[in-house]
């Protein structure tokens, strides 16, 4: 999922690095720094027309493409076990006093039913007028649980902001992203009214961190709102999923689906052809062979490392 970048130093004509042959470069005495794209990992879900998860396809049945261009798949497997990095953003501004409780029971609920001991983390994070990340990156259920429960609902929404911090500050990015899954489950109306980022450096922050964003809609109106199309954006354009429960009763539902989703997926990585070290954003397209019948949710894409 996340693009791995591997900086190797020739040193007196040596390669140090890991996975690197040592090779004559340099004459002795010398340094310089080559950059190599390694790999582009990424997570995938793949479902039928009617949501029904699809988990018996092979390495064979895909085909990649990066810019437009095809790529041979390097490895492919079915991913259950990896770690989870789980950072829960909570919208706490006004428009959602009147289900607030509920809903910071759901969220409990949830992570309770997801969070795996001593192998997955998460962090919590409210919102309104301003972003507080109120419980570390752990795996304590019982902070988590704390946490949640002592929120009180504000003014205001910052909801742009609460992504990029999270996904800069609140979710552990010492480890390579295939390593683990880094997730946001964002609960809220979508409503953006006070954030000092836009929605898109929001986006460009998730695909950076190799960070997938669910969301479950608090909106309860039977109308798609601005809110809800801002909710289905970061899904759509990160792997995710959005949730839409017209009642709040159907809150424990779509965390129940949530919850498969993160358990049923594949993992493809391949070695971009060609190699580029420029800095900017390359799309990426997946396709199942000969299927029209399926649907995939996966990154659009990633980032290249500057030169």
């Amino acid at each position: 999922m996340r693009p791995m970048f591997a900086a190797v130093a020739l040193v007196g004509g040596l390669a140090l690095g890991s996975g690197f042959a040592a090779v004559p470069q340099e004459p002795a005495g010398k340094t310089r720094i080559a950059l190599d794209v390694v790999r582009v990992d990424i997570l995938l879900t793949v479902t039928d027309k009617r949501g029904r998860f699809i988990t018996n396809l092979t390495r064979d049945d895909f085909e990649v493409m990066e810019d437009a261009r095809p790529q041979r798949i390097l490895g492919f497997a079915a991913q259950t076990d990896l770690p989870l990095r789980i950072a829960v953003l909570l919208d706490t501004s006004s428009s959602i006093r009147d289900r607030f409780r509920f809903i910071q029971e759901a969220a409990i609920e949830f992570i309770t039913a997801v969070v795996r001991p001593r192998l997955d983390k998460v962090t919590v994070l409210s919102f309104d007028s301003t972003v507080e990340q109120v419980s570390p990156l752990d795996g304590d259920l019982g902070r988590f649980a704390t946490a949640i429960r002592g929120l009180h609902p504000g003014r205001g929404t910052s909801l742009y902001d609460a992504i990029r911090f999270a996904c800069r500050d609140g979710l552990d990015t010492d480890k390579p992203g295939h390593d683990m899954r880094r997730v946001i489950v964002v609960l809220s109306d979508g409503e953006d009214t006070q954030s000092q980022g836009t929605r898109d450096q929001a986006l460009e922050a998730a695909q950076k961190a190799s960070v997938v964003i669910h969301a479950v809609s608090t909106n309860t109106a039977r109308t798609d709102t601005h809110g809800d199309k801002v909710l289905k954006y970061f899904a759509q354009e990160t792997g995710g999923v959005a949730f839409f429960p017209f009642r709040i009763e159907d809150l424990a539902k779509s965390f129940e689906t949530l919850a498969t989703e993160m358990r049923r997926q594949y993992r493809i990585f391949y070695r971009p052809e060609p190699l580029l070290a420029d800095g900017r954003y390359h799309a990426i397209t997946l396709r199942v062979k000969g299927r029209k019948d399926v649907v995939i949710r996966a990154r659009k894409g990633y980032y290249a490392p500057r030169p």
